[in-house]
């Protein structure tokens, strides 16, 4: 693991920092759903139900990805 420090705005917090962040990477499909969910410090569960908020979705672009997210759930 790799640790980075920034600075942040004082109206951004950390959590809402890595959840941003953890979704971005999921959708871009470098980090797996359970891989976001723990750099987000969330469970899948509450990770999936905060991606939704964020604006971000949790079913890739294709029917393969949705089948194979389906299997795998």
């Amino acid at each position: 693991m790799k640790t980075v420090s920034i600075d942040l705005p004082e109206n951004i917090s950390e959590t809402e920092l890595k959840i941003i962040l953890a979704g971005e990477l999921y959708e871009r499909e470098k980090l797996t759903l359970g891989q976001a969910a723990a750099l987000a410090g969330l469970t899948k569960g509450t990770f999936i139900e905060m991606m939704g908020k964020y604006g971000f979705s949790i079913f890739g672009n294709s029917a393969d990805d949705l089948m194979a997210d389906v299997k795998n759930a």
